[in-house]
């Protein structure tokens, strides 16, 4: 439900590595930052697609997963306070006299002067498992039906669930969920997981003590009447079986769309956003775009190649919220000002 409009300096769209140093960069001018993100936590597809990954490319750093570089991203953002609306889509953005109103999928509405898109690829959607009818389930909102990201973890006490998936926000929900829910089962195809140790071990240990199950099996169709899951069908080599159920959570991995991006009414060349190399600014003065999202000649999409893009887009949003200052370029060894906004002086 759309409420009273939040005003801040810049809206950042994208919670990724770019995003979040952004953020460290817009800091050190005075800027405070609202991020908006698809997905349930920072980090965007470095947290979400490989967070044990090994990155080798980090100025300084000689290797890191990405779970680490966000972890230390947002250690080093800190002092500035960043405001992160998670679990939301940029979904329209509007003018207004004074600069940009974003509203999200959930109703959240964020008015800045700037607007810095850093959405990767685009936005996450998940990827939805081949099941006829699938679609007739979705977007219940009480805790029945299918879902493919946990919003409200209190909508499934007491429901009987069931969460397909192997990796680590299957194996995650299921930890987090078990204690609330009825009954939980969890389906993977094989009796393999892709998800942390740890979090694997405490599952197996719910299982042994007969506080959740575990199918070896796939997902073969639903059963329900008037849009309301009553049940799946499970299938492995013995052949098919009921599972009574109120809803089915289903993580089998995320793709990335420009999705709503695409109408903000913003240039684009092959699905990315073009961009000058002087401020990266886009085709529409105001909105800038860093990150593998733009495209210009000669882009290379790394990590580095973003922050560096972050650092210069600052560098232009400062003089558009604060058009009368006088702007003074500063190194954080040297100036005491920077240090004490850092909590280092």
């Amino acid at each position: 439900m759309t409420g009273e409009p939040i005003r801040t300096d810049v809206t950042i769209v994208g919670a990724g590595p770019c995003g979040l140093f952004a953020v460290f960069e817009l800091g050190l001018l005075d800027l405070k930052c609202h991020l908006v993100d698809i997905l349930d936590r920072p980090g965007g597809q470095c947290a979400e697609l490989y967070p044990e990954k090994p990155i080798y490319d980090i100025p300084a750093v000689p290797v890191c997963t990405g779970q680490e570089l966000t972890d230390q991203l947002m250690e080093q953002i800190k002092p500035f306070d960043p405001v992160f609306h998670f679990s939301q889509m940029a979904e329209k953005l509007e003018r207004t006299d004074d600069g940009w109103r974003l509203t999200t999928d959930l109703g959240t509405v964020i008015e800045s002067k700037v607007v810095v898109i850093a959405a990767g690829g685009g936005s996450f959607v998940p990827k939805k498992p081949p099941i006829k009818g699938i679609e007739a389930y979705e977007g219940q909102g009480d805790g029945s039906g299918v879902y493919y990201a946990v919003r409200r973890m209190e909508q499934f006490r007491g429901k009987r669930l069931v969460i397909a998936g192997g990796g680590d926000s299957a194996l995650d929900w299921t930890v987090n969920l078990q204690p609330l829910a009825q009954s939980l089962t969890l389906v993977h195809r094989r009796d393999e997981f892709r998800a942390a140790p740890d979090t694997v071990n405490k599952m197996r240990a719910l299982v042994a003590a007969g506080q959740m199950n575990l199918e070896i099996a796939q997902i073969g169709g639903l059963e329900g009447r008037d849009g309301r899951l009553e049940a799946v069908i499970l299938k492995d080599r013995d052949g098919e079986r009921r599972l009574e159920c109120d809803a089915l959570l289903a993580f089998y991995g995320l793709t990335m769309k420009l999705g709503p991006v695409a109408e903000f009414g913003l240039n684009l060349h092959e699905n990315l956003i073009p961009v000058d190399t002087e401020k990266f600014e886009t085709s529409t003065p105001g909105i800038f775009a860093i990150g593998d999202i733009n495209w210009y000649p000669g882009k290379l999409k790394l990590i580095l190649s973003g922050f560096h893009e972050a650092a210069l887009m600052a560098q232009a949003a400062v003089r558009i919220v604060h058009p009368d200052r006088k702007i003074r370029f500063q190194y954080t060894t040297s100036s005491s000002d920077l240090q004490q906004k850092l909590g280092v002086a």
